[in-house]
């Protein structure tokens, strides 16, 4: 596993030991990137079920100026802080918070953060993309015409959601990835 692109690009990332947590391949990560970049000026990130927190740190690399990054294990939040330590530029901001996905979106709201992106990738068996999807729009942390991408196992039934534009879905095998744009406030 490593960056795949941008500043820290082919740098090694570790992943999370044991068989909790299920990476996003480097071949997904970089679709997923070169569906909705592939390179940022500056932006805020958000995500979600980190893991070992490989998504957001490509987010950085390729010109995200921060990131939170949340997970509810032991293990996930060591290794995304043994993994942050490549991401060295000073304007770059890193946020690591072990706490359920819940409780960290409500903690945004409380901060009135606003994410240009925000990464959902729960465990396969806990799914509730279209819960979180309605709760990031109650709570406004997603900024107007901010994206959204959902990755989730082939059996979600994604499609239309409320508040949402479908931009893109694309199968990867076992991997499903949809990507949602925030729509615009009415005038």
């Amino acid at each position: 596993m490593r960056i795949i692109a941008g500043t820290y690009g082919g740098r090694k990332l570790h992943p999370v030991p044991g068989n909790k947590t299920r990476p996003t391949t480097d071949k997904v990560r970089e679709s997923i990137f070169n569906m909705i970049g592939p390179y940022f000026q500056g932006g805020n990130f958000l995500d979600l079920f980190a893991g070992s927190g490989a998504v957001a740190l490509e987010a950085l690399s390729r010109g995200m100026q921060a990131a939170v990054l949340v997970d509810r294990q032991f293990a996930a939040i060591k290794t995304i802080k043994q993994n942050a330590t490549i991401i060295t530029d000073q304007d770059q901001s890193v946020r690591v918070w072990k706490m359920p996905a819940e409780h960290a979106l409500q903690k945004l709201a409380q901060a009135q953060e606003r994410f240009d992106i925000i990464f959902l990738d729960p465990p396969y068996a806990q799914q509730q993309m279209v819960k979180q999807l309605a709760e990031i729009t109650e709570l406004q942390l997603l900024r107007p015409g901010g994206l959204v991408i959902c990755e989730t196992d082939r059996t979600a039934e994604l499609g239309e959601i409320p508040d949402y534009d479908l931009v893109r879905q694309k199968d990867y095998g076992l991997t499903l990835v949809t990507i949602y744009r925030g729509k615009e406030p009415a005038a």
